[in-house]
């Protein structure tokens, strides 16, 4: 599913924040990637996410090289991907089924079947009795589940998150991995860049750590 092999990433003023990282990923598991403060995590999951190019190295998903990709085929493989992130990135002008409704305007699905679809994610995340709601009166924990469900909504075969329990309570925190373990119950491939240990030991997934820009 996922093949990195020397993986490297050097920014502008010669920060080299990936070093010849190398993985396999197959499908249908999930994977927490660990590591400390700028250890290359967040690089990672941008890479893998197509959001950033390598700057050495080759990443396969499904046999296609992202980092030889044009850039007009970027949008066409990021719907393969559903993507989350710290901050959510929400519309706070619009409710939560219509945040989660946005992904399939973008592609063109039928109003009536992107509803459907909309309120299906939102329940599977247990948030359908808030649809009409806006984030902004949603729990911190209540957010980070919409942005899910919007991940989601596109049925990605892979889904990435990047600390996404980094700003929540512990039993919040259990809650956000506990979706995330049941997707890959169903097949999904999960990866999480995360400092959580304790939600680690609890759903013991696989675990790529990273020191210093290099895979331990």
């Amino acid at each position: 599913m996922i093949v990195a092999s020397n993986l490297t990433k050097r920014y502008p003023g010669g920060l080299q924040a990936l070093h010849d990282v190398s993985f396999e990923i197959s499908a249908g598991e999930m994977v927490c990637v660990t590591g400390h403060s700028g250890a290359g995590k967040t690089t990672l999951i941008k890479l893998i996410s197509t959001i950033e190019a390598p700057t050495a190295g080759s990443l396969l998903v499904n046999g296609q090289n992202l980092a030889a990709l044009r850039r007009s085929a970027l949008p066409f493989v990021r719907r393969n991907f559903g993507l989350i992130f710290q901050d959510q990135k929400l519309l706070f002008d619009r409710s939560a089924l219509e945040n989660v409704l946005l992904p399939l305007e973008i592609v063109g699905l039928p109003y009536r079947e992107a509803v459907r679809r909309a309120q299906a994610a939102l329940d599977k995340v247990g948030l359908l009795e808030r649809a009409k709601a806006n984030p902004v009166a949603l729990s911190g924990g209540e957010q980070q589940r919409l942005a899910i469900a919007r991940a989601v909504v596109n049925r990605p075969a892979v889904l990435v998150a990047d600390e996404p329990t980094g700003n929540l309570d512990a039993d919040s925190a259990e809650q956000i991995f506990a979706i995330f373990e049941s997707f890959h119950q169903v097949g999904v491939t999960v990866v999480i860049a995360t400092h959580d240990l304790g939600c680690i030991r609890r759903f013991e997934p696989r675990v790529l750590r990273l020191d210093h820009g290099r895979l331990l």
